[in-house]
């Protein structure tokens, strides 16, 4: 018998485009547990675009709906010293809270690292990421309601999208060990500007490795402010369109992302019960 014939291979480049889209999709396990230092490139790449573009879309999509950027900490300080030079103390008060719970979000997702450390966790960053989206799941559903509370300067609605943003800069400011920020575009853009001089203007010899890193750098900042984009204008239309409801969507991401991780830490917990529950079995009782 014949074997029968191989299906038709696609052209060279669209094989070569479709790998590069697929090792860019965000699916690699070590994604959330890789130890700063020992990180691959190709992770860096996965975890930059996909966090770049839940960024983009909380913070346009936040916009519509309490009418300020909340992860724009350059602008709330400069806003609250606008705000005490004009006499106003109440909106400087309030520049300064967002602030303060921005702070407070970027502790709070160190407290989580400390503590999977501690436990030893392979999914220390998870518990943020996990924690962080079910926050969003809690702006999704009761943001109607949060924004009608407003506590001494600031709507709840404010409170807790600054806080979020301040937990989803500093998760993956931990993972890729400050090698990558989603939540702010404008360090992005200022690596980019200097990025493009050094491959405009050269004065050392040009060798291969440094051609390869330069290249890689320019990709990724260029990768980060695209994907921002691109979430900026998700969250925007879909607020337009759903309202508070379309955070769900973007929580159901980052519970992608972290899922994973705690399952397998999980499952190895589990395991090491089960270890040490036959250890135990298997010696007996004490005398």
């Amino acid at each position: 018998m014949k074997a029968p014939p191989e299906p038709p291979r696609p052209p060279a480049p669209l094989r070569r485009w479709l790998d590069t889209l697929v090792a860019h999709l965000p699916f690699d396990e070590a994604l959330l547990r890789a130890r700063p230092g020992q990180r691959h490139e190709h992770l860096d790449r996965q975890l930059a675009w996909t966090l770049a573009f839940v960024a983009g879309a909380i913070n346009a999509g936040g916009f519509l709906a309490v009418g300020t950027y909340t992860s724009h900490v350059t602008g709330s300080f400069s806003r609250a010293a606008d705000e005490l030079v004009l006499g106003r103390t109440r909106p400087a008060l309030g520049a300064l809270a967002m602030v303060g719970f921005f702070l407070a979000g970027a502790f709070t997702t160190g407290l989580f690292v400390q503590l999977g450390t501690r436990l030893r966790l392979r999914g220390r960053y998870a518990l943020a990421l996990a924690f962080e989206a079910g926050l969003l799941c809690l702006f999704g559903l009761s943001g109607t309601t949060l924004a009608r509370h407003e506590e001494l300067m600031l709507p709840a609605t404010v409170v807790l999208l600054c806080f979020l943003m301040g937990m989803h800069n500093a998760v993956v400011t931990h993972i890729s060990s400050a090698v990558v920020r989603t939540t702010h575009m404008t360090g992005i853009v200022t690596d980019l500007g200097i990025e493009l001089a050094r491959w405009t203007v050269r004065h050392e010899p040009r060798t291969e490795p440094g051609e390869r890193a330069l290249r890689a750098r320019l990709s990724l900042h260029a990768l980060v402010l695209l994907a921002f984009f691109c979430g900026g204008l998700s969250g925007a239309l879909g607020f337009a369109r759903l309202g508070y409801s379309i955070s769900l969507a973007f929580a159901a991401v980052l519970l992608a992302l972290a899922l994973r991780p705690i399952a397998l830490d999980l499952r190895l917990r589990a395991r090491l019960r089960a270890r040490r529950g036959r250890r135990l079995r298997a010696r007996g009782p004490s005398a």
